[in-house]
């Protein structure tokens, strides 16, 4: 559920009429709601408040430093997957007991820093990482805590490029030397085991996919246990879908219903890393209409929010929902929704049937809080959208739109040219 709903058909975030935005801020803009934060957030607080555990925010959904701050205030911790995740992450004031740091390709930079942050653990995902953790460690005097991302080979049946848990993807280590890995770690001097980890992949529909992992990642810890290598926390990763078309995907406290159970008899910290299902829908794009045009048998609707906005359309095929922000009895027309950039790729929707809109109107496109400007580019030189949030009946910036100076920020002249 979120808070962007239509009032006598105009589209409201919060209790905020989205074209004052576009009035005021311009577009693109990327628009999230506040409420819409916390309720997801709170939904697995609550689903999961039974037993210890520590939900880790996945940054790489939404790295905006109000949403990291914002969430941090409630508690969450954050899954962090670079040295600039982890900067983001500290720089909100998140405990760096609530970070976990995953990624197949963590720099020795990379490891120093979390090492000195005290981070909580470590995901690591090969033996090679597990040894140069090691080897850093020990020219640091210190012990690093770390748990191994097990690839339990599950297949969590969404798209491709999304999925994790298999074993021809570059995660993690395979579970059936998981045994041999942990026994490599137990020995290794500057090494404290503390946990396991796993994650299938993202956009999940179906609590099936956990359940089956899980029930293999029990099955080595007590393997684990019987070796006396002792386990503290359980990281089982995100993953959950949210609505984008029709999906009806499970909701927090279906996920606890089913894994709790399995849980019982272990004494584990739980950790999730919720990112896509708590900030998904929490925002969307707005986007003004620059030209209608139309071609033998396809119209096209051409906006000013392009690929380098929102490339999820573009690489994955991704659905988005594109509603125009005022409704009106117009006729309904099939269109392709496309933008400014020089790429025949460049569309936010192809073949989709919506209501007439006319040039200067505004579209929302939905859903679109996670992957949206997080993968957004300068690509044709073209300075990124702002964000806003919205409370209530108020809303600020959060990130200013770039500059065409933004764009050469750092790039130098030789003087040999």
């Amino acid at each position: 559920m979120n808070f962007f709903n239509y009032k006598n058909g105009e589209l409201f975030a919060e209790d905020v009429p989205v074209r004052d935005i576009a009035s005021k801020i311009g577009t693109p803009v990327y628009i999230y709601s506040y409420n819409t934060l916390i309720r997801h957030f709170m939904a697995y607080t609550k689903a999961f408040n039974d037993i210890p555990h520590i939900i880790c925010f996945a940054l790489k959904a939404n790295s905006n430093a109000a949403i990291i701050n914002l969430l941090g205030k409630y508690g969450c911790g954050a899954d962090v997957v670079s040295g600039g995740e982890l900067f983001r992450a500290l720089s909100a004031g998140i405990s760096p007991q609530k970070i976990v740091y995953a990624g197949v390709g963590k720099t020795e930079e990379e490891i120093k820093y979390a090492l000195k942050s005290k981070i909580l653990m470590f995901n690591v995902e090969s033996d090679n990482e597990l040894l140069e953790i090691d080897r850093i460690a020990g020219k640091m005097k210190i012990k690093a805590p770390i748990a191994l991302r097990i690839n339990p080979d599950i297949d969590p049946q969404t798209h491709p490029y999304i999925s994790t848990g298999l074993k021809k993807h570059k995660f993690g280590i395979p579970i059936e030397k998981a045994l041999d890995s942990y026994r490599l770690a137990n020995n290794l001097k500057n090494i404290l085991i503390v946990g396991v980890h796993k994650h299938i992949g993202s956009q999940i529909t179906d609590v099936a996919p956990y359940v089956d992992a899980l029930k293999r990642i029990l099955i080595l810890i007590d393997s684990l246990i019987t070796q006396g290598i002792s386990i503290k926390y359980l990281d089982i990763g995100g993953g959950l879908g949210i609505t984008y078309k029709e999906e009806t995907p499970p909701l927090p406290s279906h996920l606890a219903k089913r894994i709790l159970p399995l849980l019982s008899r272990h004494n584990l910290t739980l950790v999730l890393e919720p990112g896509r299902s708590i900030v998904g829908n929490a925002g969307i794009l707005l986007t003004k209409v620059l030209y209608l045009k139309k071609a033998e048998n396809k119209e096209f609707i051409i906006v000013d929010a392009g690929m380098n906005d929102l490339i999820r359309p573009s690489i994955y095929g991704a659905y988005h929902e594109i509603q125009p922000v005022v409704k009106a009895n117009n006729d309904i027309i099939t269109a392709d929704i496309v933008g400014p950039i020089c790429e025949s790729g460049d569309f936010l929707a192809k073949d989709r049937r919506i209501s007439q809109v006319k040039q200067g109107e505004y579209l929302a496109v939905m859903s679109a809080g996670a992957y949206g400007y997080a993968m957004s580019s300068n690509y044709n030189s073209r300075p990124r959208s702002a964000e806003v949030l919205v409370k209530d009946g108020d809303y600020t910036i959060i990130r200013q739109r770039e500059k065409y100076k933004d764009l050469i920020k750092g790039e130098v002249v030789p003087d040999f040219i």
